[in-house]
């Protein structure tokens, strides 16, 4: 057995203890700092030298282990020949393999060694990348900020279904108001204000302050509890009083119905986005522009609204 000692300008391993000249021993020799990337010093003559002493041996370098690919199946796409991307795999409820901007993609961070601080240097180069990191999409016991990565698939998909939820409730009210009294959604805040707080035409013995008071108490508290939760299911699907009629208790049934939850979500989020261009460009409700259109289907569309055949 014998010592031996190894000069290097560039390090590319670490073995046993590593003297370095410069302060970045510790970010080049963590395990914790991320995943090694090939060598990417040895066209960089950065004057740095690593002393690496050795007993006996040099260990040998570790295996390479190939990935297996991803299972493709044959389930639907959002069109016919598509490819969904790695990251929509098909194992979130309602998945089409729809992301043309990527937005749900794995966020990936580039790690990078410590400056050289040496102060005997003639020149101090600045770190280089030594690895890559990603976020977890664990759920955190964090109440405001429960996801570790904020665009991570995870938390797109609890927003989505939320925003989902909210958008039918708004086009059902829209519908349902319009039809009922007369008043476009659009126009429901300028009654509010002028004739009081009311609903359904019947008189609340609240001010429109104390409604506003009393929606963000309410919905804030129940926010708070939601975000309390750290199991991502129960995060969207909570059941108990949110399935009185049980009917989620039925496994295929359940999956069933989350499908078209999400379904029916997306389109009511579609649909209301069309109730905001319409009033923005009528001033009229969803109702009105209807009947306006079914008068006249061939003269009264989208287009003839902008001048497009002005």
């Amino acid at each position: 057995m014998h010592h031996q000692l190894n000069l290097y300008l560039n390090p590319d391993q670490t073995l046993g203890t590593t003297v370095m000249a410069s302060t970045t021993t510790a970010a080049t020799a963590s395990s914790f700092i991320g995943t090694r990337l090939p060598d990417l010093h040895s066209k960089c003559k950065s004057g740095r030298v690593t002393a690496l002493f050795g007993l006996g041996k040099k260990a040998a370098a570790p295996k390479k282990v190939s990935k297996p690919k991803p299972v493709t199946s044959d389930r639907p796409l959002w069109y016919p020949g598509a490819k969904a991307p790695d990251h929509l795999d098909g194992s979130l409820v309602g998945d089409y393999g729809f992301d043309p901007f990527g937005l749900g993609k794995p966020a990936e961070y580039l790690q990078f060694d410590l400056d050289s601080l040496d102060q005997n240097l003639a020149k101090n180069v600045a770190g280089d990348v030594i690895g890559t990191r990603f976020e977890s999409s664990d759920v955190k016991p964090t109440p405001f900020q429960p996801y570790t990565e904020v665009f991570g698939l995870q938390r797109f998909r609890e927003c989505e279904l939320i925003h989902g939820r909210w958008a039918m409730l708004a086009v059902l009210g829209a519908l349902t108001v319009e039809s009922v009294t007369g008043v476009t959604w659009q126009d429901a805040g300028k009654v509010e204000l002028i004739d009081g707080s009311s609903y359904l035409g019947q008189p609340l013995p609240f001010s429109i302050t104390t409604l506003i008071w009393i929606e963000v108490l309410v919905i804030g508290y129940i926010e708070f509890q939601r975000n309390a939760e750290l199991d991502p299911e129960k995060r969207i699907y909570p059941g108990g009083p949110f399935d009185p009629l049980k009917l989620a208790e039925d496994p295929e049934k359940k999956e069933r119905l989350q499908l078209a939850e999400i379904k029916h979500a997306r389109l009511a989020m579609v649909a209301f986005l069309a109730f905001a261009v319409q009033a923005a460009a009528t001033g009229k409700g969803p109702l009105n522009n209807w009947v306006t259109h079914l008068s006249d289907p061939f003269h009264t569309t989208i287009l003839d609204t902008f001048g497009v055949f002005s």
